[in-house]
């Protein structure tokens, strides 16, 4: 007989970034059904799922209550960094573990928390290297207001300034807010060489339809010539967005098609994720599986010497994690938006993590130091 072993699910199921919540927790619960399933696994998670309603306010009091009242150690959850900021304390405080199924700014490492999505030396900082080449160093950049726009804003900052290029302008938006029309006028009136869309939610989906109106307009604004920049734009948002987001440009782990297996089925038979937030949050709860297999009372405290040297099987393939920093290695794969879906245009296997950039070369990355690139 299985030992049922309690999780915890901290997912939105309203708000406005409300698509990526649902690609997550769907990642979870279908990770949960192919435990269950597996006839060789000791043990049978049962899932305790608690919804904030896109309110910042409810992620601590809802983490708390799933460690008080519900007795779970590891919750997977969290969409946005505001919330994981919020959670950290009363994580700390019982001494529970959250897994993290989403892109984020690094400069974080702390040991209550599982990374399984990218950190920024595998989405941004790869990202620029593949595109300053291709279209120019200037960059505009943009970002809902909040702890996401404003670091990974930081970074890129940085980042074009190593590529010899300057930010024409940098410009946040309340989260939710869809007037994006200052946006638009300042792109017309400083016309760089790329956008970075760090906007989340229905404000971005506001932003990339405005600003196909002025590709429309305007042939300087197409994706081939100025193209909209992402580090956190999957499959899931896409029915949201249409054919808006055509040619524009992601970088992530994984995207659904970008191997040339389309909609076919993985090596055991399964649907494959639809989208990387889907598959970090299935990754999440198969390696906390395999944590808890060996030990089903395993705490946040056992988690790196687990990790040592274990490889696990997941989506983005046989991935390691970090026992230092607790984030894992994955591949960076950029796609540009096609008919149906991404396609790659570069893909590098193996990444391992580096949260807070100390290993970052910008002579490897843009050539030589501060090369300046002509637009």
């Amino acid at each position: 007989m299985k030992l049922s072993v309690r999780i915890g699910v901290l997912y939105s199921h309203s708000g406005t970034y409300s698509l990526i919540s649902d690609a997550c927790r769907e990642g979870v619960l279908r990770a949960i059904t192919d435990v269950n399933a597996d006839a060789a696994s000791p043990i049978e998670l049962v899932p305790v799922q608690l919804d904030p309603q896109g309110n910042v306010d409810r992620y601590a009091p809802l983490c708390e209550a799933l460690i008080r009242e519900h007795g779970v150690s590891h919750i997977v959850g969290c969409v946005t960094s505001w919330s994981r900021k919020e959670v950290i304390p009363v994580l700390e405080k019982y001494g529970a573990a959250l897994w993290y199924a989403c892109p984020y700014e690094g400069f974080e490492a702390n040991e209550h928390i599982v990374y399984m999505h990218a950190c920024p030396n595998q989405h941004l900082v790869p990202l620029l290297g593949y595109v300053v080449p291709r279209f120019g160093a200037n960059g505009l950049l943009l970002g809902s207001n909040y702890i996401w726009g404003w670091e990974t804003n930081r970074v890129a900052r940085d980042l074009i300034a190593d590529a010899g290029g300057a930010v024409l302008a940098e410009r946040y938006l309340p989260i939710g807010e869809t007037d994006v029309s200052r946006l638009i006028e300042e792109i017309r009136a400083t016309r760089p060489n790329f956008i970075f869309n760090n906007l989340i939610g229905t404000s971005s989906y506001a932003f990339i339809a405005a600003y196909a109106e002025l590709g429309r307009a305007d042939p300087h604004f197409r994706p081939d010539r100025c193209p909209l920049l992402s580090c956190n734009l999957t499959e899931s948002e896409l029915p949201a967005i249409g054919d808006n987001a055509r040619g524009h440009l992601s970088a992530g782990p994984y995207f659904r098609a970008t191997d040339g297996s389309g909609d076919a089925p993985d090596d055991g038979g399964r649907a494959r994720p639809a989208s990387s937030f889907e598959a970090a949050a299935y990754a999440s709860v198969r390696v906390l599986a395999k944590v808890l297999e060996g030990n089903p009372q395993a705490t946040f405290a056992e988690l790196p010497a687990v990790f040592a040297g274990t490889r696990f099987q997941t989506p983005f393939g046989e991935t390691l994690i970090d026992p230092q920093t607790q984030h894992a290695t994955l591949p960076v794969v950029i796609g540009q938006i096609g008919e149906n879906g991404f396609e790659t245009v570069s893909r590098i296997e193996g990444v391992a993590p580096d949260p807070y950039l100390s290993r970052y070369d910008r002579t490897e990355i843009f050539g030589r130091p501060r090369l300046k690139v002509v637009s």
